[in-house]
């Protein structure tokens, strides 16, 4: 349903029943295959809570948790960072290039197409098609983290395709149990299946029932193109609302940010988004933050949402909103 209409090539490995084992599956076997350390990671990146997911990630707060040094990976800017006043992986092709740059060669990179806890950034579909072009220049494994926004969250099934590109890893989860059941798979191009027995086994490798559930979320939504259309659909609607929140208040500096069913709208500070995401949960809307500073208002809504329920949550949304930035002017 999903690999051959794509002209995707992988192997499916079950790497146990969180994002997290995805990314720990995906790290350890990049450098089991290049024999390198090192990992390319990219600001405001966030790729899980266990120590080597964490060491690629990019939140300070998440990464105090540790408790140990987090070593052996290296961040780089992501899409925008600098708002375009840069060319694109100018500073890290400069390294890569640099002998005397002291990066150490990395084994892989790894992206999210969307940054989810990261503030809603979305990549230029340019930029990725830009990122695996290097990869490939260097002999760089790219490792795509589609755990929040794989599954079609984005339109298509991988937050990637509309770029045109396939990556040596791809890590997925969440969505992908079907029915809320825990699942997580790596996708791994077949030249890369390097394990030994036994080397990257475990117990809680697939739950019965997620792979009922897996199986028939496959089956009904990704038999035809019908839940990508309607995902694309209703973000634009969400865009929609978000441009006009961001013109009826020019003063509060808004930013619409994402791209499908995974949309942002920026604030001035944590303290205006926590206090909106507040006004919203009070009239039945649950909402969170995100952001290295909590100040993007994050939408993830179901994709199976109907048309009415997305207009229910809209208008609670922009009364949201309405209600803060309103009673600020006052104020």
């Amino acid at each position: 349903k999903i690999l051959a209409p794509r002209e995707l090539d992988y192997k499916v490995v079950f790497p146990g029943s969180g994002g997290a084992n995805a990314v720990e599956a995906a790290l350890k076997l990049a450098r089991k295959v290049t024999g390198k350390e090192s990992v390319i990671n990219f600001t405001n990146a966030f790729h899980g809570m266990t120590l080597g997911a964490l060491s690629v990630t990019g939140n300070s707060m998440k990464r105090g948790a540790a408790g140990i040094p987090l070593v052996h990976a290296t961040p780089m800017p992501y899409d925008q960072y600098f708002d375009g006043a840069m060319p694109d992986f100018m500073y890290f092709e400069k390294l890569l290039e640099d002998s005397g740059s002291g990066l150490n060669e990395p084994a892989a990179v790894i992206v999210e197409g969307v940054q989810g806890e990261g503030g809603i950034n979305a990549a230029r579909l340019e930029w990725l098609k830009g990122l695996d072009g290097l990869c490939k220049r260097h002999g760089i494994l790219l490792i795509l983290d589609d755990v929040q926004m794989g599954c079609g969250r984005t339109g298509p099934f991988f937050s990637f395709e509309d770029a045109g590109i396939s990556p040596d890893i791809v890590c997925l989860s969440k969505s992908i149990g079907g029915y809320g059941l825990p699942m997580a798979l790596t996708l791994i191009k077949p030249e890369l299946d390097v394990w030994e027995p036994g080397e990257h086994n475990g117990t809680f490798r697939g739950i019965s029932p997620a792979f009922v559930t897996a199986t028939e979320a496959l089956r009904v939504y990704w038999s035809d193109d019908e839940l990508e259309k309607s995902t694309k659909a209703k973000g634009e609607r969400i865009a929609s609302t978000f441009k006009d929140l961001v013109e009826t208040y020019p003063e509060a500096n808004l930013v619409a940010k994402g791209r499908g069913l995974a949309r942002g709208l920026e604030f001035g500070s944590g303290e205006l988004a926590g206090a909106v995401c507040k006004a919203a949960f009070e009239r039945g809307l649950l909402m969170e933050t995100s952001g290295p500073d909590g100040e993007v208002m994050k939408l993830l809504p179901p994709l199976t949402l109907t048309d009415e329920e997305l207009s229910d949550g809209l208008a609670v949304l922009a009364a949201s909103v309405s209600s803060v930035l309103v009673s600020r002017r006052k104020e």
